[in-house]
């Protein structure tokens, strides 16, 4: 991702914004102890750069480990042994330096001991917030690199599933040309162009993982005047799509995985065929697609497979709280896509 395109706080550079607020606390501590002694010329001064040294011996510190790679590992209490015994007593030496090249103490050392304690303490403080930082940073990138894992699983999946969808849909098609091809050539050239309408659909869907309502129903109508050709009176089609409908978003093939399983299981079973009623409409936040047709359950020689397979593409793109639920009520069989409106 582009500089710019990364999230605000993402760009900030906290590891300075820190070291200025740690150091710059260490460094108004040291005044406030010094209070008594800040008359004297340079004492001012030299405890500003105690300060000083002690964040760019820090930073020196901090791109060693870097360069070495210590950043990226799991914490090393090793590195804490460094910053008590080397960085404690580089800092002693720098704040005796300045102490008295700018004061001129020279009190025969009775304040190192002490003055040891306080910086090796320091830096120890230092050393595990620098730990805990980098920590919290890798378990943060890894959980961004698992949840882009999983995304590029549930894409895959997605796709999968989508590719077990087509082949079934044209076969079935082809079925259908294949039975009118030597009756009726007029019929079967109708059914081709409409065979080759539903082609171009599924190749432009299969690259996505939603198409509109307005997009999917054209294709399923498509695919109705290829089976009203085949079974004329015996197919009658029903739609009512609610207004403000038209624009929601659905997993492609959705709804005409529902209407294949109602000509299959309703019409092809039925002597006198069925009526097939498509509806689209939306209640309390919730869109609801239903597409029924008369039949029972019970009669169903289907494995579901379809059905199964609409409902994990309805729960990719949908969510958890998307539903596809089969129900026979008073002699009709109804397959109902619920999910929630954006």
């Amino acid at each position: 991702m582009e500089q710019s395109q990364r999230p605000l706080l993402a760009r900030i550079n906290w590891y300075w914004i820190l070291q200025g607020l740690g150091w710059g606390t260490v460094t108004a501590f040291v005044l406030l102890v010094n209070g008594p002694f800040l008359e004297k010329p340079g004492a001012v001064l030299t405890c500003i750069l105690d300060g000083v040294s002690g964040l760019l011996l820090t930073d020196l510190w901090h791109r060693y480990m870097k360069l070495r790679g210590w950043n990226s590992r799991r914490a090393d209490w090793r590195q804490l042994a460094v910053a008590i015994f080397i960085l404690g007593p580089l800092q002693l030496a720098c704040v005796t330096v300045i102490a008295r090249t700018l004061v001129g103490v020279a009190d025969g050392g009775s304040w190192l001991p002490m003055l040891f304690l306080f910086w090796s303490g320091i830096m120890a403080a230092w050393q595990v917030s620098y730990m805990a930082a980098t920590a919290l940073r890798r378990a943060n990138r890894f959980e961004a690199e698992a949840l882009r894992l999983d995304v590029l699983a549930k894409e895959a999946e997605l796709k999968a599933l989508q590719a077990q969808v087509n082949p079934h849909f044209f076969f079935n098609s082809l079925n259908s040309v294949r039975a009118l091809i030597f009756e009726n050539q007029q019929s079967a050239a109708q059914m081709i162009d409409q065979l080759a309408t539903l082609m171009r659909y599924t190749l432009a869907s299969s690259y996505a993982d939603t198409v509109p309502l307005k997009e999917e129903m054209e294709a399923v109508q498509s695919y109705l005047a290829i089976e009203k050709i085949r079974f004329e009176e015996r197919l009658r089609v029903a739609i009512d799509i609610a207004g403000g409908m038209d624009t929601v978003a659905i997993p492609p093939m959705a709804v005409q995985t529902l209407v294949e399983n109602a000509v299959k299981y309703g019409v092809e079973q039925s002597s006198v065929g069925t009526e097939i009623r498509i509806s689209a409409s939306h209640a309390n936040g919730r869109a609801l697609i239903e597409v029924a047709n008369r039949g029972a359950l019970a009669r169903l020689g289907s494995t579901r497979v379809g059905l199964a397979n609409a409902r994990k593409r309805l729960l990719h793109a949908k969510g958890g709280n998307a539903s596809l639920e089969l129900v026979e009520r008073d002699g009709w069989v109804h397959a109902t896509l619920a999910f929630p409106l954006p």
